[in-house]
């Protein structure tokens, strides 16, 4: 049982300019239910609120309320709504560990084969391994593949600062899962079938919707689960990830499943093999 997160990057970044002319960056991470955004804004210290910032002769965003997090609300007040914003002026939001302008190219790599659904501010990157070729020899070998979304927000780039792991706060990122997919991971467990999830979110998204019995509920809603070693996995049996950063949650997560030593001895063979760590570097199995 093949589990993807099938979210779709947006083109979350955007550049612009303060009322004084000076430059300015919001990177939008998720919409309320009141039709304003939450953002993330640069320079954080002179966007306050009623502070404005225009992306083009039909946009502009106002700034609403500075959250915590870092986080702001803003809406859009131009004639351009935020989604026509993004169609408009957006920009893949890269990591900031890549420290160039996106390119052309970035628009279709920076997004899996299978993303279906807009809402993510980055890409699932284990998910960017897999070919449309790869998925159907897959499921010609009988596996079933079941599909999520966990649309995934910024505090995937945040690092732990905090010594004491408990205190770290995630982001809350929202998730669905239908009836349909729900229904056949649960058939494939019960008959002894091994989930496989593809990245990190499909792990958190599995995790925060598997009761201690091991059964998937469908349903939606918003999930801020932090992993970390010790931690008792209910919803997946194998992973594929990236290696990623060090002192990052979600380094953290994939120690709490392979175990520590195990993941440190794979890091270390990945760094004298020369492998390509990150989000558009090489991947591995943990079994």
């Amino acid at each position: 049982m093949v589990v993807l997160n099938v979210s779709r990057v947006i083109p979350a970044r955007l550049l612009g300019t303060r009322e004084g002319g000076q430059p300015a960056e919001l990177l939008l991470v998720r919409e309320t239910g009141d039709g304003s955004w939450l953002a993330l804004a640069h320079p954080g210290g002179k966007l306050k609120p009623g502070r404005r910032v225009r992306f083009g002769p039909d946009s502009v965003a106002e700034i609403a309320a500075v959250l915590g997090g870092g986080l702001r609300q803003v809406r859009f007040v131009d004639a351009l709504d935020a989604r026509a914003t993004l169609a408009k002026y957006g920009a893949v939001p890269l990591p900031p560990y890549i420290q160039r302008a996106p390119t052309p190219a970035d628009v279709e790599r920076y997004q899996t084969v299978y993303a279906k659904d807009d809402g993510s501010v980055a890409a699932p990157t284990a998910g960017l391994h897999f070919t449309p070729a790869l998925l159907d020899a897959i499921r010609r070998k009988g596996t079933a593949v079941a599909e999520l979304d966990l649309h995934v927000g910024p505090g995937t780039f945040k690092p732990v600062a905090a010594e004491d792991l408990t205190r770290h706060q995630m982001h809350a990122e929202s998730y669905a899962v239908s009836a349909d997919a729900a229904e056949v991971i649960n058939q494939r467990r019960s008959g002894g079938g091994r989930v496989w999830a593809v990245g990190t979110t499909t792990v958190r998204t599995l995790e925060t919707v598997t009761d201690d019995a091991g059964r998937v509920r469908a349903g939606a809603g918003e999930t801020a689960v932090f992993i970390h070693p010790p931690y008792p996995f209910k919803g997946v049996d194998r992973l594929v990830t990236n290696f990623h950063l060090p002192r990052s949650t979600l380094l953290m997560l994939v120690s709490a499943f392979g175990g520590s030593e195990h993941i440190m001895a794979a890091y270390r063979a990945a760094v004298r093999e020369n492998y390509r760590f990150y989000s558009y570097g090489d991947a591995m199995a943990v079994v």
